[in-house]
């Protein structure tokens, strides 16, 4: 009897330290598992020598705590970064709205989701040079010249023809050389070009350099700035499969926006860091506060495309070209 007794209080000791030594397998399990880590999402990106605020945000650290975060693939050259956007090669793009629209009417599958860079007296979009010495005055003394731009097919190419159209002169008995942006005096100061369009930051370089150059006149001259929104990008793949990504982007972008035009000083000096710029040789960009994608400077370049044939009428509808649905700001 006894044995029995004692034979049942050993099994219910065994199953009580079963219990107990479960519960604690299972409380230390808990206790290693680790904290599920916010989910990033990243945008492949490329880089260039430009004013670009996704740059500058990463600088400010606005990308450390963030859903989404830049991936830089290395260096494009300007004409390869729209194609590069439409291939899937990068996810967002900064690039003139021309080249966007050109490339959505071919069947693209882009869209404009922030407004980016605006044209300002004060910063605008692209500079003209020609050397200190030369006899080239005004766009009247354009005929015959060879012109330096960054690429084909965007706000350097098309407001010049328009500016030399508007005064009389005939784009077709000029000549276009490209190069990139930061070397475009190096071809200027060879004799190679007459006349070189340089936009920021390397602008500032060549607006300091009085023993050189000369400024002509800048694209707010030409047109008060309604040609030089430079906006921000996306692949349509990429938008939707990360639209929670793009809106928290756009976000950034404003807060981007909003911390580069009240502090210009700084701005320029953590630019001109990061290119290797004296930061009195940095010109800056001037950013919509609010990132919404005015209707009418998208409107201005289909109107330019079309009067170049590069478009016709009804081709591209303005949905099709931008979206402020991921803009907090939109009413």
């Amino acid at each position: 009897m006894i044995c029995k007794n004692v034979k049942a209080l050993i099994l219910v000791f065994v199953a009580v330290f079963a219990i107990l030594a479960a519960g604690c397998v299972d409380n230390s399990a808990k206790q290693a598992a680790p904290a599920s880590a916010k989910k990033v999402v990243e945008f492949n990106y490329p880089e260039l020598v430009y004013y670009d605020f996704i740059y500058l945000a990463d600088e400010l650290g606005y990308f450390k705590d963030a859903g989404v975060r830049p991936k830089y693939i290395g260096k494009l050259s300007t004409g390869q970064v729209i194609p590069s956007l439409v291939n899937g090669s990068i996810d967002v793009a900064t690039r003139h709205t021309p080249v966007v629209i050109a490339a959505i009417a071919s069947g693209a599958d882009i869209q404009i989701f922030a407004a980016g860079s605006q044209s300002t007296k004060q910063w605008p979009h692209m500079k003209y040079f020609v050397k200190a010495d030369s006899p080239i005055q005004s766009v009247k003394d354009f005929t015959g010249k060879t012109i330096g731009l960054n690429s084909f097919g965007a706000c350097s190419e098309y407001v010049t023809k328009k500016y030399l159209l508007d005064n009389g002169v005939d784009p077709a008995g000029l000549k276009f050389k490209t190069a990139p942006e930061d070397q475009q005096e190096v071809p200027l100061m060879r004799g190679d070009t007459d006349i070189a369009i340089i936009h920021p930051p390397a602008s500032g370089r060549a607006t300091a350099n009085i023993k050189d150059f000369k400024m002509l006149f800048s694209d707010w001259d030409i047109d008060k700035g309604i040609s030089g929104m430079c906006p921000y990008s996306v692949n349509g793949k990429f938008l939707r499969e990360h639209p929670e990504a793009v809106k928290e982007l756009t976000e950034i972008l404003i807060k981007t926006a909003k911390w580069n035009n009240a502090n210009p000083d700084k701005a320029r000096e953590i630019m001109a860091k990061r290119f290797n710029i004296a930061p009195e040789h940095a010109e800056m960009y001037e950013f919509y506060p609010d990132q919404l994608v005015p209707k009418e400077a998208v409107q201005y370049w289909i109107d330019r495309l079309i009067a170049e044939g590069k478009l016709t009428a009804g081709q591209v509808k303005l949905e099709q070209i931008y979206t402020n649905a991921y803009n907090p700001n939109k009413k």
